[in-house]
């Protein structure tokens, strides 16, 4: 016997094949990332509060350097712009400084 129904004239109908379900787009995400997170190596109390501190250390002491430069170059700009002789001076100074860095730094990198 063949399988499926038979029409009128004899033939056996195909069965329709039921179009798949396409997945919702915001279902598969939330899935995706359900995995990947399960995957995650999660840190202790104790590492993610050691962590955070290195983090809360680094923040301060960059801000700290940051602002001593700030107010340093902001004394420079001013005694520079009044005419200090030592504000030039300094401004001299920092310029070779930097030039001579600068080569010694390209010599040792072309060897």
């Amino acid at each position: 016997m063949a399988k499926g129904k038979t029409t009128a004239k004899g033939k056996t109908a195909k069965k329709k094949a039921k179009p798949a379900k396409k997945e919702n787009a915001i279902a598969r995400y939330f899935r995706a990332t359900r995995a990947e997170l399960r995957k995650v190596h999660w840190p202790t109390r104790e590492e993610a509060w050691s962590l955070t501190k290195v983090v809360l250390i680094v923040t301060v002491s960059m801000a700290l350097l940051l602002g001593l430069l700030d107010y340093l170059f902001a004394m420079e700009l001013g005694g520079i712009i009044t005419g200090s002789a030592v504000a030039i001076g300094v401004l001299i100074v920092v310029v070779v400084a930097s030039v001579l860095t600068v080569l010694i730094i390209n010599r040792q990198t072309a060897r």
